[in-house]
């Protein structure tokens, strides 16, 4: 089988100089990059922070690896990019989710009935405002010393390999996201009063730092598009879920190591956890940013 060339390339996004504060090695042109030389246990410099910044809008997810840091230190870097993300469960006294309401707990054992982002999603976007950055913390790796990675898609690179055709029409469309289908669904959880958010965002959006087009549905949380018969809403949506998972040149892989700190950006990534390491355990904490409410136009 011949592989196509992509429709659309990015060099001006494989950048490994122009940093003088910090290093960045690009896990590949299209997404993702290591971050060295910046220690968030120490005060932070507001030169290494800028070119971080710049850094992440080139990369979209950045990992930073051997950040033994407090809770405190974890917020205040998730600060530095705006105000911090409740998320939904933090409502629900039924879950076992920790007592700060700015730290989500990440765990998984022997025991658990799934591992949380085990399919592909962007973070929280039945929120009116859903989150901007989600900052993972992994402090305890697999005891093999080896699985647990997570997969990103660019949704940059989603709607960019669409025909324009199709680009014209999702142009149009609007979708409903609801946080009942992973949060009653897949985790079983009793919902708080008046119910988890449940929010419409168009298809198509403009990342408001950017002003680039991306896709915007999941399967974590899109439950349907507005104005289509219910055949057409899932046949369209499991095209364009078909679309991300199939095409690998639109993603990376990130590895952990114990306190690895992965931070990316939930306006055009989609993520998903790669449970492989059963029986053995992963756990960490993870701080968000509240976003802005995502629109067609910046």
């Amino acid at each position: 089988m011949t592989m196509q060339r992509p429709a659309v390339t990015y060099q001006d996004h494989w950048k490994t100089e122009g940093y003088d504060h910090i290093s960045v090695t690009p896990l590949n042109p299209v997404v993702g990059a290591v971050v060295e030389g910046f220690d968030l246990s120490k005060p932070f410099v507001d030169e290494q922070v800028a070119e971080v910044k710049r850094a992440f809008l080139a990369h979209h997810v950045l990992a930073f690896h051997d950040q033994n840091i407090s809770e405190d230190q974890h917020k205040a870097f998730g600060r530095l990019f705006g105000e911090l993300h409740v998320h939904p469960l933090k409502h629900d006294a039924s879950n076992d989710r920790g007592s700060d309401p700015a730290i989500l707990d990440i765990r998984t054992t022997a025991n658990s009935k799934y591992t949380a982002g085990g399919a592909w999603h962007a973070d929280v976007t039945c929120d009116e405002r859903p989150p901007s950055i989600s900052m993972l913390l992994i402090r305890q790796i697999p005891e093999v010393g080896c699985g647990g990675d997570t997969c990103f898609a660019n949704m940059y690179r989603a709607f960019d390999t669409l025909s324009e055709s199709m680009q014209e029409f999702l142009r149009g469309l609007t979708a409903v996201h609801d946080g009942a289908i992973p949060y009653v669904g897949a985790y079983n959880t009793t919902p708080p009063p008046g119910g988890y958010p449940r929010h419409e965002h168009p298809v198509i959006v403009r990342h408001p730092e950017t002003g680039r087009e991306l896709l915007y549905v999941n399967p974590g949380f899109t439950s349907h598009i507005k104005g289509l018969t219910k055949f057409e809403s899932e046949s369209l949506l499991a095209m364009l879920y078909h679309h991300v998972e199939k095409r690998l040149d639109i993603q990376c892989r990130v590895s952990y190591r114990p306190n690895t700190l992965v931070m990316w950006d939930n306006r055009c990534l989609q993520h998903q956890a790669a449970w492989d390491y059963f029986p053995y355990s992963r756990s960490g904490a993870r701080v968000s940013v509240i976003g802005h409410r995502p629109t067609r136009d910046v």
